[in-house]
């Protein structure tokens, strides 16, 4: 039967709806924990589940394009949550920086732009590459669930049931969630203090154990699996278990305050936590932009035979390319449009009418974000990871020096590299979202101009939303009280402080974390993955590892591979209602206390008592994954 067209009132306004929940998700989690989740595979199954519901029989298409307004959302939260909450965490040392709505807006809105226009002409070749090639991990996955509702009878019957099985998950866990953050019935962490020796443990060998008990933590783990979950986690581990206590062993009593005069306390004298957030996070701040390197090194051969196939769509402009894409004129056009408006933002938003600094900043962001762009999708493509963070990162420093070179510097200049990288990184994570929003309407039968077109809408309300969000959790948390971690943010803050003030930074423990990027990559250990651990707090670590755990489990109990296959898509199914549920409910429970509904909990979560209340909850979630996946 005939497919239903693409784009319709049905299909862009469930997509505009999924862009704003998945938006709003995705910042609390990515601010809470540091990893945001891409909503495609959410999106396709609520998409199959609605169409199904309304009795929308051969909606295939329909479901791409709502997938694929509503995708923006992952990709633009990336953008802009790894970068501008900088601009809050340093503003309590430099009370003269600020960030309004208007700036984050226009940055995340014409970093994603870019980053979609500048994808454009290298999507033959990545999309139409053979699958063994670019295997595309989560196109496979989002394109079986949105083929599962593709005709009438049994197949779309399959699809609606894949959402009951969703929404349930997101009610549970967004009700546990809701219940830590707003009454705190329960603590949100489960440490080794609350054993009678563990503190004593923690102040003289510098050794703790960390937990963070979310159920949105606990889906973000089985999502990504054992494998990298084990290997961020033994990242955090090296990190707490053998630099912190190898430190206040070494440098007992000798106060390290080369480039933080603020430092005071010997090191033997600090807590772990002092130690990890004094030293150890430049560690893993030095691993994560040699990881980026690396990513770039070993994608050098991608770039250039992208850009060649780039070359030959523009000199082909009129012929078969046209037909499929937009057209190589428009898409030129509106490149040098929207860089155009980047400068003038840069020259009279950013940088207060200086016209030196804004064109330097423009061709900086321009050659960046180009190049870059095709190791995002490279990434994407392979392994479905994007080393955003490590490339925003490289971004910033060479901004930095730039910058500093030629005369911008102090508080000014650090907002306006974080705003730079504000735009490159949502350009970067951009590219590699929509790379697999393009492959999935390959498959699918989509024509991709519908894709590029409706994907500036997603873009848009992404970035309205997002904005907002940001804005609501610093009124109400505040970035520089600890209470997010936005570990990618504070990694920014740490590195752009010294570089724009002229205070020396920690360039040997940079050094240090760079030469256990390079070991890690030549011993085929991903380096990323390791280096992210380094450098988030270990408690947003360790449940991640608990959540592959219960994916390797359920996967591997059955002798039957089918049935172990069933298995993990239905954890995949639960999992991703843990995230978004959490994540939702984190969203309003945020807003209630910044509508001044707050319960005063402190007293009671200082009690080790609710750390084990918080255990004893913990284990019944497992419990109630595993079952649900089981049954």
């Amino acid at each position: 039967m005939k497919q239903k067209s693409e784009v319709n009132a049905w299909s862009v306004t469930w997509g505009v709806l999924m862009a704003m929940l998945f938006s709003a998700a995705a910042a609390y989690l990515g601010l809470k924990v540091g990893q945001v989740f891409e909503a495609a595979i959410p999106i396709a199954i609520i998409a199959v589940g609605v169409s199904a519901a309304a009795k929308r029989s051969n909606a295939l298409r329909e479901n791409v394009i709502i997938q694929s307004i509503g995708a923006c959302s992952g990709a633009v939260v990336a953008g802009a949550i790894f970068t501008l909450p900088a601009i809050y965490i340093l503003q309590a040392k430099y009370p003269e920086m600020s960030a309004d709505f208007l700036k984050i807006f226009i940055a995340s809105m014409l970093g994603g732009v870019l980053g979609i226009l500048f994808l454009i002409p290298f999507r033959r070749y990545f999309v139409e590459a053979p699958q063994e090639q670019f295997p595309f991990p989560e196109a496979t996955a989002t394109t079986q669930v949105l083929k599962s509702g593709e005709s009438d009878g049994d197949d779309a019957e399959k699809g609606s049931s894949q959402a009951k099985p969703l929404l349930i998950a997101g009610l549970v866990g967004g009700l546990y969630d809701f219940i830590v953050a707003t009454f705190g019935w329960w603590n949100e962490n489960v440490t080794s203090r609350m054993l009678p020796f563990g503190e004593d443990v923690a102040e003289k060998a510098k050794l703790v154990f960390k937990n963070n008990t979310g159920a949105a933590v606990l889906g973000l783990g089985y999502i990504i699996g054992f494998r990298y979950a084990l290997i961020i986690t033994l990242g955090s581990l090296f990190v707490w278990w053998l630099v912190v206590p190898a430190m206040a062993i070494i440098f007992s009593g000798d106060v390290l305050n080369q480039w933080n005069p603020a430092i005071t306390t010997a090191v033997g004298d600090m807590s772990p936590e002092q130690i990890f957030t004094s030293y150890g996070k430049s560690i893993g701040i030095g691993a994560i932009a040699m990881a980026g390197i690396i990513g770039i090194i070993k994608s050098w051969g991608v770039i250039k035979s992208a850009v060649g196939l780039a070359t030959k769509a523009g000199e082909n402009s009129g012929e078969a390319t046209d037909k499929a894409d937009l057209p190589f004129k428009f898409i030129a056009i509106s490149a040098v449009l929207t860089l155009l408006v980047t400068f003038l933002f840069f020259w009279f938003g950013v940088m207060d009418g200086n016209l030196l600094f804004a064109s330097v900043a423009i061709i900086l962001t321009a050659v960046i974000a180009f190049l870059f762009t095709t190791v995002a999708a490279n990434a994407i493509a392979i392994v479905g990871s994007n080393p955003v963070s490590g490339m925003t990162l490289m971004t910033l420093i060479l901004a930095s020096v730039v910058m500093v070179a030629v005369g911008l510097k102090g508080t000014g200049g650090m907002v306006a590299a974080l705003i730079m990288g504000g735009v490159v990184c949502t350009a970067l994570s951009m590219a590699g979202s929509f790379i697999t929003d393009l492959k999935i309407g390959h498959w699918c039968g989509t024509q991709p101009r519908k894709q590029e077109t409706w994907k500036f809408l997603g873009t848009l309300v992404s970035a309205a939303t997002v904005g907002g969000v940001m804005m609501l959790l610093n009124e109400t948390y505040g970035f520089a009280s600890g209470a997010l971690a936005a570990p990618q943010a504070n990694a920014m803050a740490a590195v752009i402080d010294p570089l724009m003030n002229g205070v020396g930074a920690p360039w040997p423990l940079y050094a240090l974390g760079a030469i256990i990027a390079v070991v890690l990559t030549f011993c085929k250990v991903p380096a990323l993955a390791f280096a992210l651990g380094m450098f988030i707090p270990m408690e947003l670590n360790v449940p991640l590892l608990v959540g592959g755990a219960v994916s390797w489990y359920v996967t591997t109990r059955s002798k039957d591979e089918a049935v172990n296959k069933a298995r993990g898509e239905k954890g995949n199914l639960i999992a991703s209602g843990f995230i978004a549920g959490g994540a939702l409910m984190g969203v309003i429970s945020a807003l209630l206390r910044f509508g001044g509904i707050q319960f005063d909990y402190e007293a009671w979560w200082a009690n080790s008592l609710s750390e084990w209340c918080s255990l004893g909850a913990y284990i019944l979630l497992i419990a109630y994954f595993i079952r649900t996946i089981k049954k």
